[in-house]
């Protein structure tokens, strides 16, 4: 009888365990769906499109723009929409932490989409699902692959500028492990670092972020840093916002000669050529700058394995109504 009450007893707490298990690690990513609104706003991806095509046939870099909003919105605190939110009375955001002030670009494009999804379909669509969707449409809109996006994100309710101002987001002069520890710490692979750092082959960088490398660095081509030296003088505060492009062949096309010019020492920043400098990652250079189709897969999988950094799902978090303020 002790016996038979002590198994009953442990079944019960091994399957107490169980449902806990399902109901802590199940209530993120799986939760996200590819056909999240496809009852409740099912207008929502020509919605997004047409906002984004028009947007970067007018500037091509705004392409890079916003595909670099969605990244700099996940690392922090996860998917959550936190870096579109203004400052507030109660809370510093993201938007003036180092990495993103003066940087990050493409707000009022989300504006636009939001007003648009919210004339279609009101209080449906999450900033945070729009800058997911975004995300695919630019790499799309500039010629490169396209993927089924996961969605049902929430926002948060919040920013924080401490912890966009921490580390999270590797800085241009990061080293190689530094990198990797750093997208580890997103559950992130180095395949996938690599393969995201593709993105490079689109937008542009400010002088601050590569005047280093130009002037210091030897793993550099000389032409290459004489080129950019033109419009990067060596002193600081001397047209540190001069831009140049971090593709110098291809710079609004979502394509691979980034990595190709990894192989010739031709990378804008000192983190880009990190990745082809005797170390662990060279190997995928070669083969991302040989193999399109490969470079595309891996980033494709990478972008959706980014996306489901922590998202904010279920009653957590809300749907703004606008994108840059709390309800």
């Amino acid at each position: 009888m002790a016996s038979s009450s002590s198994s009953s007893s442990s079944s019960i707490v091994v399957t107490t365990i169980m449902v806990l298990l399902v109901v802590f690690t199940g209530s993120t990513s799986a939760q996200l769906s590819k056909n999240f609104y496809s009852k409740t706003c099912p207008k929502v991806f020509p919605t997004v499109k047409s906002v984004v095509e028009s947007a970067v046939s007018k500037e091509h870099r705004m392409g890079a723009s916003l595909l670099r909003l969605f990244f700099h919105d996940c690392f922090v605190n996860g998917c959550d929409g936190s870096i579109l939110l203004d400052d507030t009375s109660s809370f510093r955001g993201e938007k003036t932490a180092g990495p993103n002030n003066r940087s990050v670009r493409g707000f009022e494009v989300i504006d636009q989409i939001k007003s648009k999804v919210e004339h279609v379909c009101p209080g449906v669509v999450s900033c945070a699902d729009i800058l997911a969707i975004t995300a695919r449409d630019s790499v799309v809109t500039l010629g490169g692959p396209s993927w089924d996006v996961k969605l049902g994100r929430r926002d948060s309710k919040t920013a924080s500028f401490s912890a966009a101002n921490n580390g999270v987001i590797p800085p241009p002069s990061s080293t190689l492990s530094n990198l990797i520890a750093r997208f580890q710490a997103q559950g992130l692979s180095a395949k996938d670092m690599v393969a995201l750092s593709g993105a490079h082959t689109i937008g542009q960088a400010r002088c601050t972020t590569f005047r280093d490398r130009i002037y210091k660095d030897s793993n550099i081509d000389s032409s290459f840093a004489k080129t950019r030296k033109d419009n990067c003088p060596s002193t600081t505060g001397s047209g540190d916002d001069n831009l140049a492009p971090l593709d110098l062949h291809t710079p609004t096309a979502f394509d691979n000669k980034y990595y190709q010019n990894l192989l010739n020492q031709k990378g804008l920043l000192r983190s880009d050529q990190q990745l082809f400098n005797g170390g662990s990652a060279d190997s995928l250079v070669k083969k991302y700058s040989d193999d399109t189709k490969e470079f595309y897969e891996d980033f494709v999988e990478a972008m959706i394995k980014m996306g489901d950094i922590r998202p904010l799902t279920g009653s957590k978090g809300e749907i703004r109504k606008k994108c840059r303020v709390v309800n």
